[in-house]
């Protein structure tokens, strides 16, 4: 929460706490399931107008809602709770909501604002027209992954260079701003498999002429796995493939030395249609023959497992990939 905050430039006080806000479609049986945590992949503009409408309705002194993309957006409780346990919407897909109910304290309070959402949502223009069109209506917010405002070391402080973050996902773009990176925006860039892919690459290219490091989020993949969406998924790992990753191992050829690393925050997989906590494989590609090590193997989970390479905890990957130092011992003492 207090990421996506970031991102859309709303300032946290200390004592204020951000929730992720899904526009959800639950199942109206007679207990409530989690039908889709996207609505359908709601449109940005529908979503602000339900959004701004819940604020009309709901908000008061201590809840306020601020509308992001697509169903992603945020509430902000103001001198709020934040000790509570909540359920991500994309781990219960096809479930019964009451066992993921938030609990612990402020819990009550979460929850009644969820029950009073359904109440305004039910009868939403917006929602009648998606009903008449066959999509499925955002009939209710679901609130998670609440926090406050994190201190952080900026990643550009901390590695004393420039850079710049590519996505279409507020919780990566706040990610980006508290790591010190500059929020580059593309056009038709959308969170989803009709993103602009080629847009992304070429943007990165342009500004890394006058940058050190340049991160770029596609989010296709995943949400094709929560989907369950097996040719969905092969298409958007194909479209990453072919034109991000294929034009930026071609572009930046140009820009002198160089340091590529593809790899995933987590696993999604298609059978589970939710995170799994199996490791990510990631590859790097050096233009300094002498940084890379000879290992003829594709880009898969069962490749890099092959490899006998893990790099845990997760951040020591990037110390590793911003320095080099030590980077062949490091890989050879770790081979399982």
């Amino acid at each position: 929460g207090p990421l996506e905050a970031a991102s859309i430039g709303l300032k946290l006080s200390s004592d204020d706490v951000a929730f992720r806000c899904n526009l959800v479609t639950l199942a109206q049986m007679e207990n409530q399931l989690m039908d889709d945590f996207t609505s359908g992949h709601i449109s940005t503009e529908e979503s602000k107008e339900i959004i701004c409408s819940l604020n009309s309705e709901l908000a008061s002194d201590s809840f306020q809602f601020f509308p992001g993309v697509s169903y992603r957006h945020l509430l902000v409780w103001r001198k709020g709770k934040y000790n509570l346990n909540t359920t991500p919407p994309h781990d219960i897909i096809g479930k019964l909501i009451h066992e993921y109910l938030p609990t612990g304290e402020g819990s009550s309070e979460i929850i009644d604002l969820m029950k009073r959402s359904q109440e305004v949502l039910k009868n939403h223009p917006v929602n009648i027209k998606r009903i008449e069109a066959g999509a499925k209506p955002a009939n209710s917010i679901w609130l998670w992954g609440q926090g406050r405002a994190p201190k952080i070391v900026k990643f550009t402080d901390q590695y004393h260079i420039k850079g710049g973050m590519i996505s279409a996902v507020d919780l990566l773009n706040g990610i980006g701003i508290y790591a010190g990176l500059k929020i580059i925006h593309v056009d038709g860039a959308t969170g989803y498999t009709d993103t602009n892919y080629l847009g992304k690459a070429r943007q990165a290219l342009s500004e890394l002429q006058t940058m050190d490091f340049i991160f770029i989020h596609v989010e296709a993949p995943d949400e094709m796995g929560h989907e369950g969406n097996i040719d969905g998924k092969v298409r958007s790992i194909e479209d990453f493939d072919e034109k991000v990753v294929g034009t930026i191992v071609e572009g930046i050829r140009n820009l002198g030395s160089y340091r590529i690393m593809v790899l995933s925050d987590h696993p999604t997989p298609i059978s589970l249609r939710t995170h799994s906590l199996s490791p990510s494989p990631f590859a790097v590609l050096s233009s300094e023959n002498d940084e890379n090590l000879t290992l003829k193997l594709s880009f898969s989970e069962s490749s890099a497992k092959k490899s006998g390479i893990f790099i845990s905890p997760g951040h020591h990957l990037m110390e590793k990939y911003i320095s080099m130092r030590g980077w062949k011992s490091f890989v050879q003492e770790k081979r399982c």
